[in-house]
């Protein structure tokens, strides 16, 4: 049998498939969301497009004009078809190109989408060559196959070793962020995205004609995939990444001991004034070291291009009703450098590092307009209140973990806070 005749054969086994890979509108529309704020009218590039599930929906729903890529031709004509009965050919484009090979320019798109796709070049290698194609600031929303668990039986082990390393979140996570990009959230697939692939690709495998050259073994690798997935599937699962490009212009990292003057002289001078510097938030930080609610690596600072600290921000254990949670504040600007991005890099900076820690909640009680484009929404969403009076809108939290139930009941925080 050649190459050609299974290669042949398995396409024809997943021909008229809605998904390539496990899926759903619903994730899509989870990961766009986790996206953030996007251009009125977003350059996409959807890379492994398949038959353009995603590309259908990110045109409709994002206003998107998409660049929808994939190296099979029928699925590209399937897309084209479909959206063209939809209205939509006016803002979706096909093209028949090697995803590790791509013709556009540098800071082409806002956003690139690639689900079941990045398997194709590897995790790390698609980070390293998509991000020029990024526009400053743009975003990679991308779905990989994932451990799920520290150690995996052997016929997981066995299987996956043959076809594909995986990783998992948390070390795809650190990866993400050596590679120069925050990450603005992880999704973990449920069970229903796989029946979305499977059921359909199982019927297929029923109805196929194995007498066809190459057939019958491409029918026999869907249902071995399919019943490693039935047997072993609490050892893997698919998960969701939301990446967007760190800025270039602030180099951000944990404090040192040689930091804690300009820490401190940051901290006062952003709420008070270079000519008033303010002791109180000054004084938190420095009583916030020495409590036992201090988290290692989570006081982080942004560097201005001259090497000074231009921006600080703090990460410190609280509680809600008793369970461990962490807390954002207090998040400091020099007043030279407000408004140009320094407090948001530092900010990211440290929500990644508090990630990479394990740390499954943060909450932050701040200004509504400014920490939701960090992911943060009403605490009262999930049952979290602090124990004063605040605004509702004010009360923020952000779930890192999303594997991790989130605790309801009342915040406290250190003692040093003082409320």
């Amino acid at each position: 049998m050649s190459d050609n005749a299974l290669h042949d054969s398995f396409f024809a086994l997943h021909h008229g498939l809605p998904r390539q890979g496990p899926g759903s509108d619903t994730t899509t529309r989870r990961l766009l969301a986790l996206a953030g704020r996007l251009p009125e009218r977003p350059r996409v590039l959807d890379l492994g497009c398949g038959p353009g599930r995603s590309a259908l929906l990110l045109a409709a729903e994002a206003n998107a004009e998409v660049t929808a890529v994939d190296t099979h031709e029928p699925f590209l004509a399937e897309l084209r078809e479909t959206a063209a009965a939809r209205g939509l050919d006016g803002s979706i484009r096909t093209l028949d190109a090697d995803m590790g090979a791509l013709p556009f320019p540098d800071s082409s798109f806002d956003l690139i989408w690639a689900e079941s796709s990045v398997f194709v070049l590897g995790f790390d290698r698609a980070l390293a060559e998509w991000r020029r194609l990024l526009v400053p600031g743009g975003t990679l929303v991308l779905t990989e196959c994932v451990w799920t668990t520290e150690e995996p039986g052997p016929a997981a082990r066995a299987f996956w070793e043959d076809n594909y390393r995986l990783r998992t979140v948390s070390a795809n996570v650190a990866a993400a962020v050596d590679a120069g990009y925050h990450v603005l959230g992880t999704v973990p697939q449920p069970e229903s995205d796989w029946d979305e692939y499977y059921v359909p690709l199982a019927a297929h495998a029923e109805a196929a004609d194995t007498t066809v050259p190459g057939m019958a073994e491409a029918v026999a690798g869907a249902r071995a995939e399919i019943a490693l997935r039935r047997e072993h599937g609490s050892d893997y699962g698919y998960a969701g990444f939301v990446l967007r490009l760190a800025d270039p212009r602030w180099r951000t990292r944990p404090e040192t001991a040689a930091d804690a003057a300009a820490i401190r002289q940051v901290v006062a001078t952003a709420f008070g004034s270079e000519a008033e510097p303010s002791a109180t938030e000054a004084d938190l930080v420095e009583a916030l070291r020495l409590d036992e609610a201090w988290l290692p690596g989570l006081s982080y600072v942004a560097e201005a291009p001259d090497g000074t600290v231009a921006a600080h921000a703090l990460i410190t254990r609280c509680l809600v009703d008793g369970a461990p949670a962490a807390a954002l504040a207090p998040v400091s600007v020099a007043p030279a450098h407000q408004r140009t991005g320094a407090g948001q890099a530092v900010v990211r900076a440290v929500l990644d590092a508090a990630r990479l820690r394990g740390e499954p909640l943060v909450l932050v009680l701040g200004h509504p307009e400014y920490y939701p484009r960090f992911g943060f929404v009403r605490a009262s969403e999930y049952g979290i209140r602090p124990g004063f009076e605040v605004p509702d809108e004010a009360m923020m939290a952000l779930v890192l973990d999303g594997s991790v139930p989130v605790p309801p009941g009342t915040l406290a925080y250190p003692a040093p806070f003082g409320v």
